[in-house]
């Protein structure tokens, strides 16, 4: 009898320690889960909080155009001078404009 008590008795411990190790497991798992989900709400939060500062590009773009307009009048000047050639001037217009 003390034999069927003792396989009765580890068979109750292993089952309980398996039952516990598995509980333990779920947890760990919700909570990696949960870390996940706050990563993920954080990085979108920064994304969000990044665009904004992506809207002053085109301020930045007006000085770029008047910068063009500048070098576009003195081509202009210089071959309304003769100082370009029409080939040259309208080589140079390209270059200016991005064509």
């Amino acid at each position: 009898m003390g034999l069927l008590r003792m396989a009765a008795r580890t068979a109750v411990v292993a089952g309980t320690a398996t039952a516990v190790s598995s509980r333990v497991a779920y947890r760990q798992a919700d909570k990696h889960a949960e870390k996940q989900a706050e990563a993920q709400q954080a990085a979108a939060a920064q994304q969000t909080a990044a665009a904004p500062a992506a809207a002053p590009a085109p301020v930045e773009a007006a000085p770029a155009e008047d910068d063009q307009m500048a070098k576009l009048q003195q081509l202009a000047d210089l071959h309304s001078k003769g100082v370009l050639s029409d080939e040259e001037f309208a080589a140079a217009k390209a270059k200016v404009l991005g064509i």
